[in-house]
């Protein structure tokens, strides 16, 4: 029976990456079926809701104004538009809704209107989750007050390897914001990003600061790093599609009841990838053409997956006990 731990320790889980791969994916898929349905994916859909001009200089995002990706930036969206958007995606079988904005920290006004939206998107019985940079008391008491459910804000990758990707933001700064949204009782999303020159240290560290924050995230995004041109990271050397299995992998056996979402990069993985991460626990994805501005496979693609695969969606977002 698998042991909710917060204690993990580097050598411990360097070891479970170098398990052989079988070894591996059985340990992964047996603490799998011990807190969920093995064949019951959550679906959720990602909308940008405010788009570019974002003052971070985040290595990996065309949103930033720093970079010439060739994006076209966009004020905050209508609440009607956002309403519309979120309707289309319950229509296509998403269950939670997220909405993401390019600040660094959104102002008070901002707050107000993203408390709109997600009372709107509530309203349509769907849950919340939003990402808007990092957050004062006040605004995670009003996102709280508003009915949030998650609140996304990853932290990348490991600490040490954060300076090579990130300046204008700190570790501490995104440790900060995800003490803060615990606090105030909403839940967290949070994960990181693969694929970026990280060594396999790197992915240890980051799962490990993950597992050993004094609650597990509810919903932990692990995302292969989509190249852009215009960005520093375009031109780095691509991951090993084994080495993303085996990071599904040990993020399942170190968060055995957190939602494992396999998250952006999933249009360059071919359809066995996927299911081996399936096999690995991942258990939750992205529906839609878009994640906020880099393509996602096309929902009729995700369906004939699913059929194929003999997977469902639905269900409790959370973990069985």
């Amino acid at each position: 029976m698998s042991v909710l731990r917060h204690d993990w320790q580097l050598a411990e889980v360097l070891a479970l990456f170098a398990l052989p791969f079988n070894d591996l994916i059985f340990k992964a898929q047996s603490t799998h079926r011990e807190h969920f349905d093995p064949n019951e994916v959550q679906i959720s859909s990602l909308l940008s809701i405010k788009t570019g001009s974002c003052s971070e200089d985040c290595g990996y995002c065309p949103q930033s104004a720093r970079y010439d990706s060739g994006l076209t930036p966009e004020a905050l969206m209508p609440i009607d538009k956002v309403l519309q958007a979120a309707q289309q995606a319950k229509d296509q079988g998403a269950s939670r809704f997220c909405m993401g904005a390019a600040w660094r920290q959104p102002k008070d006004r901002d707050i107000e209107r993203v408390v709109e939206m997600v009372q709107g998107v509530k309203a349509l019985g769907m849950e919340t989750c939003v990402t808007l940079g990092m957050l004062t008391d006040s605004q995670t008491a009003r996102l709280k007050e508003g009915g949030l459910d998650y609140y996304n804000h990853n932290l990348d990758t490991s600490e040490d390897y954060y300076s090579e990707v990130i300046t204008t933001r700190t570790y501490k700064d995104r440790l900060d914001t995800l003490a803060r949204v615990r606090d105030a009782g909403i839940n967290v999303c949070c994960g990181g990003i693969v694929g970026m020159g990280e060594g396999e240290q790197d992915r240890a560290k980051l799962l490990i600061e993950l597992a050993n924050l004094p609650k597990h995230p509810e919903s932990v995004p692990i995302n292969m790093l989509v190249q852009v041109e215009g960005t520093p990271l375009m031109g780095t050397e691509k991951l090993d599609p084994l080495v993303f299995v085996r990071t599904i992998a040990v993020a399942r056996i170190l968060m055995p009841t957190s939602r494992v979402r396999l998250s952006a990069g999933r249009k360059d993985m071919g359809d066995e990838m996927q299911a081996l991460c399936f096999l690995a626990g991942a258990n939750s994805i992205f529906y839609g053409d878009k994640l906020l501005t880099t393509d996602n496979p096309m929902t009729n693609h995700d369906v004939a997956l699913f059929d194929r695969l003999g997977l469902h969606s639905g269900g409790s977002s959370y973990a069985v006990a």
